[in-house]
């Protein structure tokens, strides 16, 4: 076994010499950095080292060894010493590990609509295409899955560990889509109209997370009068990140925060998010179970976007999302990608496999 420093490149006593030089050597080796020429960014040599690690049958994470929580944080590995897989595991599926870090770190922005008198939308083409959403490359993001279903096993690991922690978030203006965003952090995303709240740092070290912004457009009078007496509770906003064992999520904000998911304690009556309380909003050991059944073809396709509404009582039966005055949809793009990668279930796979293509395209 062997350690390496992980130290997080925010900390006041980061030493980028010392303490980024592994991640920066291995840049170097893969030649995505060239010392002189290209920009030094620690946090991306470390996910490219770390992706790498995932990623290979030579190592494998010891994370009752890793120490992450000290002054001085360290990961620990250790060598495989036979990295052939094994006859049983030959018609497993299996999930890669890691994820493609080639994307901005700002994120991607898309369209940004601008609404007119009547509150209809005219969208405006972004400058980034639709397709660098996902790339052409699934297994980069973690995602890959073998067709083969051998029966009588599971179809999906045991023990599985998920590493691509990006969310897609749409922001939409009573039903209006007015920024959709991609965040590429592992600490995820702020949604919010300020500045990221100071108690952040007890969760992901000082401003790490990403920031989604309630953009500023053009809205029809009454919307806007309503808009600007809502937005400064919202200051402070939410995180929301993906963790090994699920999606969660963290308000901080003055204004309420309502939200529906896979783990919402009611479909047709309001779930409030308290203030500075961590809720969990999808369950990973859950989503797996429900999607390994509907592989089967004996369950539904499992459930995994987010919708959060501010400042209004959500869900709620008869009124639909549309009628509220600003929501978001989270989805966290590891089980967007899942499912759509999905080898045929067992029954009925034409009719489910063209429902999850439909489900993923534009819409609330």
């Amino acid at each position: 076994m062997f350690r390496i420093p992980w130290k997080h490149a925010a900390k006041q006593d980061y030493r980028q010499n010392e303490d980024a030089a592994l991640f920066k050597a291995w840049a170097i080796y893969k030649g995505k950095y060239r010392e002189g020429r290209d920009k030094a960014d620690p946090s991306v040599w470390k996910t490219r080292l770390r992706c790498a690690l995932n990623k290979s049958t030579d190592f494998q994470e010891v994370p009752d060894r890793s120490q992450l929580d000290i002054s001085e944080p360290y990961k620990v590995y250790r060598i495989l010493q036979d990295s052939n897989p094994s006859a049983d595991s030959q018609g497993s599926p299996m999930i890669m590990q890691g994820h493609h870090t080639d994307f901005p770190a700002t994120g991607v922005h898309l369209a940004r609509p601008q609404f007119g008198a009547n509150g209809e939308s005219s969208r405006k083409v972004g400058s980034v295409p639709r397709e660098r959403l996902v790339k052409e490359e699934p297994e980069q993001h973690g995602v890959l899955l073998e067709s083969r279903l051998p029966i009588g096993r599971p179809l999906l690991p045991t023990e599985l560990h998920i590493s691509d922690f990006r969310l897609r978030v749409r922001v939409f203006y009573q039903g209006q889509m007015v920024e959709e965003v991609v965040s590429l952090t592992q600490d995820g995303c702020f949604i919010l109209q300020g500045s990221v709240p100071v108690g952040s740092e007890r969760i992901y070290g000082p401003c790490a997370a990403q920031r989604v912004l309630f953009p500023r457009c053009p809205l029809p009078p009454g919307m806007a009068e309503a808009m600007s007496r809502l937005l400064p509770h919202l200051e402070r906003g939410v995180l929301v990140w993906v963790g090994p064992d699920g999606v969660f999520i963290k308000r901080f904000c003055q204004g309420r925060v309502y939200w529906d998911g896979p783990l919402a304690e009611h479909k047709d009556q309001p779930n409030k998010l308290d203030r500075e309380r961590t809720c969990k909003l999808l369950d990973m050991s859950t989503f797996l179970q429900e999607l390994e059944r509907f592989m089967r073809g004996e369950g539904p396709r499992p459930c995994y976007k987010i919708d959060l509404c501010f400042g209004e009582e959500f869900p709620e039966a008869g009124v639909p999302k549309s009628k509220r005055l600003i929501t978001a949809q989270v989805v966290p793009l590891f089980a967007k990608e899942l499912l759509l990668r999905l080898p045929p279930p067992s029954t009925g796979a034409t009719q489910q496999q063209s429902q999850a293509h439909r489900d993923e395209g534009h819409r609330p």
